[in-house]
Parts: C-alpha cells; sequence; structure tokens
C-alpha cells in the first residue's frame, strides 16, 4: 500500500505535469498527493452500506484544509512523510493551500465532525449543503479596522472533490429554474475502512448559450440567466437586511434543501420503486438548524404530487424521517420568513406549510387546545410569517439540543410549549469534536506523549484518556507534558511572525479567545478587563504579575456595525499596550488575522488558557472549549453551555469559573441597572469611559460611542448591557488574576492542564454519533 501511494503520486506528477516529486511546485504536488489518496480510497467510496443511511442537511461544512486529514485517517500520513522526507521536502508545505472555509463557526465545524465520526464508526452518515464559490470572506486589518475580501478558496484548485453531472437536479422557484449539480468529496474514517461523502451543490443554468445563434439580446439574456443561477451557491449568508438579501438567502436553502431531499427520493426508488412506506427504515434526516427545515414541506409536495401519496401518510414518512437539532437560545436566530417573501420564491412549496399549519392546529385540539389563544404560541404561519422552528419541532420526530443547560433552557424557556405537549420528543446531545483532526493531527507532539504513557487507543476511544490519571501526581510527567505545551507555543510564535509579522514572547502565559466575533460571546468583556489590568499595572495596584499574551482570533459579519467596532477596539488597546515601556514586557495583545480552522490547529495547542465567557444561557454548547479542553488548555468561563459538564468531568479546581448564573441573572432582569454599577464602581467606570474620552481614536466612525451607549444605555432592539458585561467585570478579572497567579507554581497549574486532557473523553464527536444514531437515527 505504502509503495502503490508513492507510486501514483510520481506517476501523477509525470503524467500532468511532467514532472518528478522534487521538480513539482506546491500545487502540482498537492494535485498529485491528493489523486493518489482519492485513488487509493477509490474502492470503498459510495458502496451502498446496505442499511439505513442518515442524511446530515447542514448550510454550513467547515472542514477546513482537507489533505493532511485524509492523509492521517488513510492511514497514508507516515507514508507521505517519509516520502517527503526522501525528497528533502517540508511535510507542512502544503500549509498555504486555502481552508474550505464553508462556514461561519461552530455550526458548520461541528458539522465536519460529525461527519468524521460517522465514517470512523462506519455509520452510513453523509453531508448535504451548498457549494458556495465563496467560502466565508478573508479578514484583514486596516489601521485596526476588519475590512473583507473574497475568499476564493478554489484558486488552487479543488481535487477532493468529484462532479456529477449525470446527477444534477433541476430546482423551479416562481420566476427561475436552475440545476444543482452535485460535487462530491470522500470522507474517509479513519483506518480507512468506510468512505462516506459530502454532497455540495453548485447551481448553474438550465439553458447553455449557444454562439452559433448568436445575436446581442440572446447573448445578454444568456448571461444574465448565467448569472442569477451561479448567485444562489456564490456566497455563504449574503446580507439580508435588504429584500433582496432575504430572497437569496432563502433561495439557498430551497436549492440545496430541496435537491438532496430529491437525490434521496431517486436512490430510494432506484431500490424500492414506488412503495414509500420503507423509506423511514431507508433514510434518516437530520436538520442541522434551521436552514434546511424547508426540506420538511418540499419533502410533502414530492410525495404527494409526484407519487400521489396522500398528505396523512406523507406526513407519517415526514415525520418519521426527519429529526430537528436546535443550536441556540437566541429568539431572532430562529428564521422566520414573510409570507409574502415565501410566495414570491417558492409558491408551490407554500400550499404544503398551509397542509402543515392546518394538521397543526387539528392535532392541537386533540391535546385540549381548542382557542385561537392558545394556538397562538404553536402556530407555522402567524400573521405574516412562517416559523420555521415550529414547523421543524411539529413535523419531525425529535428536537435536541446541543448541551445539558441547553437543552433545559428549551424545555424551560425557548420551546417550552412544544415540551408540554411532546415531552417525549426532546432530548440532549451534548456536541463534541473529533480527536482525530483536533489532537491526533494538530498536536502530534502531544499524541506521541499520550500514546507512550496509555498506547494509542485513543484515536478511536477518547474515553480511554483516562488512564492518564494514574500520572497526574508524578512529577516528571507533568514536565514532560509542560515542556510540550512550550514547544506548541514556540511553534505559534513562530507561525504568527510569518502570518501576521508580529513577534511574541513564547515565555508568556497565553490567554487565548477564539471564535465567531458576536457580543453574547463579550470578546468586549475580555478587552476591558485586559484594560483594568494595564491600568492597575500602571498604578501598581496590581504586582508581581505573570507576563501574558492575550491573543484574539475573530471574524465580524460584514454588516455587524457594533462587532466591528469590538475588533478596532481590542486593536486599539494592542497598540497602546505594545508602545507603553511601562507595561510592554509584561503585556501584549495580538489580533489575528483570517481566523479559520487551519489557523485554529496551530492556536489550541498553544493556548495555557482558554477564555470561554459568554453570558450564562445563551451559548447553546460550543466546540471550541472542547478542543482547548482536549489540548491542555484550563478553562476561564460562565457556568454556561459545554463549560458545565467540562467542569463536571474535569474539576471546578482545575478551571476558573467566574460570573452570574442562569438562575441569578432570571433573578435580577427585570431590575438590573448598569449606570448604577458604573457609577458606584471606579474601575468599571475608568475602563467604560476610555470608549469616549479620547484614550482610543474610532476614526470618526461612531463606533465607540456606540459601544458605550449600548451598555448604559441601550438600543431600541435591547435593553442597557443586555449581554452583562458590567455584572460579571469583576468577578471576571478576579478569576484571570487567579489564574496568572497560580501558573508561576509550574506543576500546579500544568496538572490541571494535565487532568483537563485526561478528562476529555466525553467530549469526542464519536460518543455525541453514537447517541445520535441509537436514540434519534434507529440505528444500532
Amino acid at each position: 500500500m505504502e509503495n502503490n501511494f508513492k507510486q501514483y503520486v510520481s506517476t501523477i506528477l509525470e503524467l500532468d505535469y511532467r514532472k518528478t516529486i522534487k521538480e513539482a511546485d506546491t500545487t502540482e504536488l498537492y494535485h498529485a498527493v491528493s489523486k493518489a489518496v482519492m485513488q487509493m480510497i477509490k474502492k470503498d467510496w459510495d458502496k451502498d452500506a446496505g442499511s439505513k443511511k442518515v442524511s446530515y442537511l447542514s448550510a454550513e461544512f467547515l472542514v477546513g484544509r482537507l489533505v493532511y486529514s485524509n492523509l492521517l485517517n488513510s492511514g497514508l500520513y507516515h507514508t507521505y512523510a517519509e516520502m517527503m522526507g526522501e525528497n528533502n521536502l517540508d511535510i507542512g508545505i502544503f500549509e498555504d493551500i486555502e481552508d474550505a472555509a464553508l462556514g461561519n463557526g461552530g455550526l458548520g465545524r461541528l458539522a465536519a465532525c460529525f461527519l468524521d465520526s460517522g465514517a470512523t464508526l462506519g455509520i452510513p452518515l453523509n453531508g448535504y449543503g451548498i457549494r458556495y464559490k465563496y467560502g466565508l470572506f478573508k479578514q484583514y486589518f486596516e489601521d485596526g479596522f476588519q475590512k473583507e475580501t473574497p475568499d476564493d478558496w478554489q484558486r488552487f484548485g479543488d481535487p477532493w472533490s468529484v462532479r456529477k453531472e449525470k446527477e444534477k437536479i433541476r430546482i423551479d422557484f416562481k420566476n427561475q429554474s436552475v440545476y444543482a449539480v452535485p460535487y462530491d468529496t470522500p470522507i474517509i474514517g479513519y483506518g480507512g475502512n468506510t468512505v462516506n461523502y459530502l454532497r455540495l451543490w453548485q447551481a448553474e443554468p438550465i439553458e447553455e448559450f449557444d454562439f452559433e445563434l448568436f445575436n446581442e439580446q440572446k447573448y445578454d439574456k444568456a448571461v444574465k440567466n448565467r448569472d442569477e443561477a451561479e448567485a444562489i451557491s456564490s456566497l455563504l449568508y449574503p446580507n439580508d437586511s435588504t429584500d433582496a438579501g432575504k430572497k437569496l438567502r432563502l433561495k439557498q436553502q430551497y436549492f440545496f434543501a430541496a435537491a438532496s431531499v430529491r437525490d434521496m427520493v431517486r436512490r430510494y426508488k432506484e431500490k424500492h420503486g414506488n412503495d414509500f412506506g420503507h423509506f423511514p427504515e431507508e433514510y434518516a434526516i437530520q436538520l442541522n438548524d434551521t436552514h434546511p427545515v424547508v426540506a420538511i414541506p418540499e419533502f410533502l409536495r414530492i410525495l404527494m404530487e409526484e407519487e400521489k401519496l396522500s398528505f396523512a401518510k406523507a406526513f407519517r414518512i415526514a415525520r418519521e424521517t426527519f429529526a430537528y437539532t436546535n443550536h441556540t437560545v437566541m429568539a431572532e436566530a430562529l428564521e422566520k420568513w414573510s409570507i409574502s417573501l415565501f410566495r414570491a420564491v417558492i409558491p408551490n412549496v407554500y400550499k404544503y406549510v398551509l397542509l402543515l399549519q392546518r394538521a397543526l392546529v387539528k392535532e392541537l385540539k386533540a391535546f385540549g387546545k381548542v382557542t385561537d389563544e392558545a394556538q397562538t404560541i404553536y402556530n407555522i404561519i402567524d400573521g405574516n410569517l412562517i416559523y420555521m422552528a415550529r414547523l421543524a419541532v411539529f413535523a419531525s420526530h425529535s428536537t435536541n439540543g446541543v448541551a445539558g443547560l441547553h437543552t433545559e433552557i428549551l424545555k424551560k424557556d425557548v420551546l417550552k410549549e412544544w415540551y408540554e405537549i411532546y415531552p417525549e420528543r426532546f432530548q440532549n446531545k451534548t456536541n463534541g469534536i473529533t480527536q482525530r483532526r483536533w489532537l491526533a493531527l494538530s498536536n502530534m507532539e502531544l499524541s506521541g506523549f499520550i500514546s507512550d504513557k496509555i498506547g494509542n487507543s485513543w484515536i478511536l476511544n477518547l474515553d480511554n484518556l483516562k488512564k492518564l490519571e494514574e500520572y497526574k501526581d508524578n512529577k516528571q510527567v507533568i514536565k514532560q507534558y509542560a515542556d510540550i505545551k512550550r514547544i506548541k507555543k514556540q511553534q505559534l510564535a513562530e507561525y504568527i511572525k510569518k502570518q501576521e509579522n508580529i513577534e511574541i514572547d513564547p515565555s508568556f502565559i497565553f490567554d487565548i479567545q477564539v471564535k465567531r466575533l458576536h457580543e453574547y460571546k463579550r470578546q468586549l468583556l475580555n478587552a476591558f478587563s485586559i484594560m483594568d489590568i494595564y491600568f492597575g499595572i500602571k498604578e501598581g495596584s496590581i504586582k508581581d504579575f505573570t507576563p501574558t499574551l492575550f491573543l484574539f482570533g475573530a471574524k465580524a459579519a460584514p454588516g455587524y456595525f457594533r462587532a466591528k467596532g469590538i475588533i478596532k477596539y481590542i486593536n486599539e488597546i494592542a497598540k497602546l499596550i505594545d508602545s507603553d515601556p511601562d507595561v510592554k514586557d509584561l503585556m501584549q495583545v495580538v489580533f489575528v488575522s483570517n481566523y479559520n480552522v487551519s489557523y485554529a490547529q496551530k492556536l489550541v495547542p498553544a493556548a495555557d488558557i482558554s477564555e470561554q465567557i459568554s453570558t450564562a444561557g445563551t451559548e447553546a454548547s460550543g466546540t471550541g472549549n472542547m478542543k482547548f479542553m482536549l489540548n491542555g488548555a484550563v478553562t476561564l468561563g460562565t457556568y454556561d453551555g459545554a463549560n458545565i459538564e467540562i467542569v463536571e468531568q474535569a474539576g471546578e479546581e482545575n478551571n476558573y469559573i467566574f460570573g452570574a448564573r442562569v438562575e441569578e441573572i432570571e433573578a435580577i432582569k427585570d431590575t438590573y441597572n448598569p449606570a448604577k454599577i458604573y457609577k458606584s464602581n471606579p474601575r468599571i467606570k475608568r475602563v467604560l469611559d476610555t470608549l469616549t474620552d479620547g484614550t482610543f481614536d474610532d476614526d470618526g466612525t461612531g463606533m465607540f460611542k456606540e459601544l458605550y451607549d449600548a451598555i448604559l444605555k441601550g438600543a431600541s432592539w435591547h435593553e442597557p448591557d443586555h449581554y452583562y458585561l458590567l455584572l460579571d467585570f469583576i468577578s471576571y478579572t478576579d478569576a484571570r488574576l487567579q489564574a496568572n497567579k497560580d501558573y508561576k507554581d509550574s506543576f500546579e497549574f500544568h496538572r490541571k492542564c494535565f487532568l483537563n486532557t485526561a478528562n476529555a473523553g466525553m467530549f469526542s464527536s464519536d460518543r455525541t454519533i453514537k447517541e445520535y444514531a441509537k436514540e434519534i437515527w434507529g440505528l444500532q
């Protein structure tokens, strides 16, 4: 097998480029290595599992760079490394290959982890989504402001995708028809025994322009049709602040949901003909949040209009087939579409939403909810709006949250009326991450250390990390563990120097917050705390401070003014500290640009402290917190999302938990007065005032004043300080300073880190997928 792989690489380079391995450039070698792996796994790819198949519908799949993970999972990584060594080439040569950034954050990365686990466990779990021409934008900074440029992730080519022209599907909107053309990417399970697929749909025009029949009018029409078709799969999350943007988003969702459902129906009919009674035995469809929920009425439309089933039978099949994962407690994130927009885009589907609404009313009456008032909170169609989360809960057999606290909030608050009538449908599935990418691949030094101590069975059974606990008091072992952390910090320092041209000191504590930029994730609280520490060091109230790098990575949505203001504020703090000789040897703030999966694979293993500081009750789960824990960072966080389960596993004494809990916030939310805290606490006032007193300059944009007013005055759509930054400020900074103090005892601090790694077993996505398979999808 090893010789075959090397031979394939050499042959492909010779045939395609007339070059040897030593002569090939990075792109040529990347294509040759990728095609060689594809050749090696060809016989296992997309063969009918013969059992129930799971289709995971998601608007995002944040798979990252595929080449290294596919080499690892196929068992070819060491052969690849050997081949590169024989030719005096760097195994990291593909670091410049773009990530396939077809996602925004945790939602898309979770989907990618799930696919890895499904294939590794031998479960026929296949992904369906959109092949966006441009991924999430590339980010760079100009005078501290975020700027965006298109992410042309295919500029190095896409050797991991196979176009399936013969399986394209026609999708009809009200005034437009397009083809959904599938591109299949293999999902290779660890050990290479199972190869599933990720099918991403690309939108293309129905009519090809015939130049022989050229005339200007026809040409202009053809170009317009092409551009309108390609726009559907052009951009991840187009700006929906306009009607045109909303229309495009709905088109995207229907486009991939309809194509995916029709693809499954086609495959089913090839096997079972027109007898759809066995469909739920053949397929389970998991809806990853509300984006693909339109698949349900579309499925009904196909079964009723094209296959001539009754509504009762079609609805029974749909309900047994579909399951819904909720990822948010934010009401504004539960999608709603105006009826007028829905009918302007997909009128043929709207009638099936109406049928679902009628079925809902009938079912509510059976539950004794007979008045219009009693039914209002359930209505799928209410006023001029279609509520997609309500549709999902009603028309599926399972609704799950993604962490223990999150699921309880769904039951008691966000979806409490549904839990009241369908308690048996609600369950929890705490998220997970794949240890193959996030430890075996990202941190080979720590992987080798762990395997040396307990064997390598953890790669397939992460619970076995628990065996590390027998070394928790062994000073020599903890020192080895700490030495690996220093190596990863040095590697990150070198990478940041290369990427950002910024020097960082690996001897500093690395305190890292990397995630999507959103107010509830409270990057601003982190920034305020840094300023408080800065002032404390300057005035002498903070003494004996262990030098610390405060590192951020995040992208703000292009239209999210406030989030962009937070980025500018953090970059202003970085500039202030860097120019101040009194503190620059004790503190450094760095905001890395264009944070993505590959950057995370460098950042996560180097962290000493993992910042997970969302307001309690706002983070559904988080998976970044799990990656940091696995790689031996302590969690500095609120009692929120999966942080709760992390401290349950590793011990609160080995992490740093601060801030108000959900029930405490609930008790004070009607009387909370941030202005009173601001006026009564000089530290808080001093920090908050830096937004408006001239300490920092927002270049006349008004960004900083807007942030200041949001906290003290609120806005038309929210109360003052609606994420309780001032409430948690002192508790947060105290916890941060305690961690800083504890770091001085290297053995005790790294013992905490070690125990986090040893107790990360439950956070494998393998465990999560086994639970989905058994308890939702009906697989053994």
